[in-house]
């Protein structure tokens, strides 16, 4: 379990980098933003995989093939895109209210699964994530400026924002219990298929978006973009966030329980604070700095609550 746990805690350090990206590469929408990552994510795993990739596509049956495509809509590209369309219709402030509970809506998707703790076992861990979050998005309400968007359009956008949530949140459970129950696919070889399989969807979408002139042509007030520098980051992205912090998260999916799982998901919220604070040249405020000890404290209380030892006398102790 606790090499689990170092993998979950080593995909969320990958996982952070996706939210500079958008700074890195502001003249371009997010529509482009997901295409390329997810085309140069496809490109990248099939070369790694082509040695193997006829091996692996002989073993791989249809319903399993079924699995990835869902998996690539769901836990890339669909949610991507929702959360993308959130920020820009409700702001980042509403946006991050809602996806900041997806700790949480793992958790509670999960409960039931083999080896998850009761509910009731994990409070106060879970009411240190809570707390945590609740830091996090006053902070974000304070410093924020007011909505320039009509209320329809922000309501519009709060609901792509729980679409997003509702995404990664059952592909998160989904992946974890499809993973544990068929051990013939390790974790690199399941998250180069994925890849591949997000790479083609992404390049099917490319393909419409280019034919009815959704992509390309000039960046803010007409400036020429930088295509050599988009294709650059995007592949640096594609690799560590995608290629490596993937497969090290279905390391984590397979070695540890969906509600702790769902908890180790913070650390993809605190490694990108911990890059923005890097990239702005700036201190954490005095709520982000208490979120961010909240957050850790809660994570590491459902560790604690999950050892083997400590699971067993909890259990022992709720019998009658």
């Amino acid at each position: 379990m606790w090499y689990g746990v170092l993998c979950g805690l080593t995909a969320g350090a990958f996982w952070g980098m996706i939210f500079v990206m958008p700074r890195w590469l502001a003249e371009f929408s997010p529509l482009e933003l997901a295409l390329g990552r997810y085309l140069a994510y496809g490109l990248i795993t099939l070369l790694l995989l082509a040695p193997r990739l006829a091996g692996l596509l002989r073993r791989l049956t249809r319903a399993e093939g079924v699995v990835l495509l869902r998996h690539a809509l769901a836990g890339n590209i669909v949610y991507y895109l929702l959360l993308s369309t959130g920020v820009q219709l409700a702001g980042v402030a509403a946006a991050s209210l809602i996806i900041g509970l997806l700790p949480l809506s793992v958790t509670l998707l999960g409960r039931r699964d083999q080896g998850a703790l009761p509910l009731r076992q994990l409070a106060w861990p879970l009411a240190l994530v809570v707390a945590g979050i609740v830091c996090i998005n006053v902070d974000v309400f304070t410093h924020a400026g007011g909505m320039a968007q009509p209320w329809t359009l922000v309501a519009l956008g709060m609901l792509c924002a729980m679409g997003a949530l509702l995404c990664w949140t059952w592909y998160a459970v989904d992946n974890a219990r499809f993973l544990k129950r068929h051990p013939q696919f390790s974790g690199a070889d399941w998250a180069g298929l994925y890849g591949i399989s997000t790479g083609l969807v992404a390049l099917l979408i490319a393909v419409v978006a280019y034919l009815g002139g959704w992509a390309g042509g000039p960046g803010a007030g007409g400036a020429v973009r930088d295509w050599l520098r988009f294709w650059s980051v995007v592949s640096i992205v594609a690799l560590g966030a995608s290629v490596i912090g993937n497969q090290l998260w279905n390391i984590a999916s397979r070695r540890v329980p969906v509600t702790l799982s769902g908890q180790l998901l913070l650390f993809e919220t605190l490694f990108g604070l911990l890059y923005g604070f890097l990239y702005q040249h700036q201190m954490p405020r005095a709520l982000e700095l208490t979120a961010i000890v909240l957050l850790i404290a809660g994570v590491a209380g459902s560790v604690w609550k999950h050892k083997p030892g400590v699971r067993s006398s909890i259990s022992t102790r709720a019998q009658p």
